[in-house]
């Protein structure tokens, strides 16, 4: 398999398991790649807190989601090391926020990742900084070169 098809298949993999992202928080899975990954969701009335503006934790959440995709994206069992996210502007019922994660550095077992999340007018909601930790395992057996 290719590094993009490898990357694929874990989004396929992964996506189909992660009950927290699609069916608790509503996320579209739209792309991986070696190192990316982009993820999209809507903020509906529940994901709003009491000023009536998308609460922080779900922005997060879109955030980490798309980091965690991003950093398993060569098969290699990544967890989060650290992170940190600068709010940048509110989110509104209706919006629809995009998050595209790149890595920056992979080096033996850790990398560094930065996601972008932004509206629809592509007005930059938040940043996020993750640092990955790799685990033990894959997330599926890869063929064997004939």
């Amino acid at each position: 398999m290719t590094p993009d098809q490898i990357a694929v298949r874990v989004g396929e993999v992964m996506f189909a398991n992660d009950v927290a992202s699609k069916d608790t928080m509503g996320m579209e899975l739209v792309s991986v790649a070696p190192g990316r990954a982009v993820m999209r969701m809507v903020v509906r009335p529940l994901h709003l807190n009491g000023h009536q503006i998308c609460h922080g934790g779900f922005i997060f959440t879109l955030a980490d989601s798309t980091f965690a995709f991003a950093c398993n994206s060569h098969n290699r069992n990544t967890v989060a090391a650290g992170c940190s996210i600068e709010f940048l502007k509110p989110a509104h019922a209706g919006d629809v926020l995009t998050c595209e994660g790149v890595e920056q550095m992979q080096q033996g077992r850790h990398g560094v990742y930065d996601m972008k999340v932004v509206n629809q007018r592509g007005e930059v909601v938040a940043m996020f900084r993750g640092k990955s930790a790799q685990i033990p395992g894959t997330l599926f057996p890869e063929e064997e070169p004939e």
